[in-house]
């Protein structure tokens, strides 16, 4: 039974990566036609970064990804903290209002976004990108969030003020290093939900600049370049790395926690 288990487990991970891999691997493929290998070559990496366009697409998705990751953790933190403290109706009013922009049609999201910059006599660029993606991202940020705000037992926080410890400093030391997962995880959903939109930015970007999701679409109508494979094994290999740092981080933090509590 054991095997078998192992076995399925095994049958999902592979149906998640495999095209994954297969991306991967004609990154290196010397053919420009798909399926037909011809010889391994790192031409399209050489020619990927002497795309002028793509790599500013790719500046775009980066610096914008992070700060809307940022933006949306920080204000979905504060957002959870107050909720803490509001009545159980209100927060249940207050959360179901923040689910509202899950269920909502990105499109629907994109063009009343679009109405609303306009309306404000914006002009769409990197800015209304920018704002449109924190709104976007919010929900999900407080939806990692909320849970172990929440959670937390004030007993903690009042003993560090009660030992001398300033309300800032309480909230440093003692409940933010429980919050850490939540906040990674918020993070890193943003950061992905960011990077991976299009219909969003495609409404709020107006001209002169794109991110990858839009300069993709835009070469799609010319065909699938293969310096597409190219970026997105970077863009990949990038994540992976990332987060591996992450889970290093985390982890020493768990054994010097550990050792401080021996």
């Amino acid at each position: 039974m054991e095997k078998v288990k192992k076995a399925y487990l095994g049958l999902i991970v592979l149906f998640l990566y495999a095209p994954i891999f297969v991306l991967i691997a004609q990154s290196f493929n010397a053919s420009r036609y798909r399926g037909h290998w011809t010889g391994f070559t790192t031409e399209w990496y050489a020619n990927l970064f002497e795309d002028a366009d793509m790599l500013a697409a790719f500046l775009n998705t980066l610096s914008i990804g992070l700060t809307a990751a940022l933006c949306a953790t920080l204000l979905g933190l504060a957002t959870a903290l107050a909720l803490r403290a509001m009545g159980h109706r209100t927060r249940m009013t207050v959360r179901g209002l923040a689910n509202v922009p899950l269920l909502n049609a990105d499109i629907v999201t994109g063009i009343s976004l679009m109405l609303l910059f306009l309306g404000l006599g914006l002009r769409l660029g990197y800015d209304t990108i920018l704002l449109a993606h924190i709104v976007i991202c919010l929900p999900y940020a407080l939806l990692c969030i909320l849970p172990q705000v929440l959670g937390l037992d004030r007993v903690y926080y009042e003993a560090a003020v009660d030992l001398g410890a300033t309300p800032w400093q309480a909230f440093r030391k003692v409940l933010l290093p429980e919050l850490y997962p939540g906040i990674a995880a918020a993070f890193l959903l943003s950061f992905a939900m960011s990077a991976d939109d299009f219909i969003v930015t495609y409404f709020t970007k107006g001209a002169g600049i794109d991110t990858l999701t839009t300069a993709i679409y835009a070469q799609l109508k010319l065909g699938v370049h293969p310096e597409m494979y190219a970026l997105s094994t970077l863009f990949f290999v990038g994540v992976i790395a990332f987060v591996a740092l992450l889970l290093g981080n985390y982890r020493a933090l768990k054994k010097r926690r550990g050792r401080l509590e021996v």
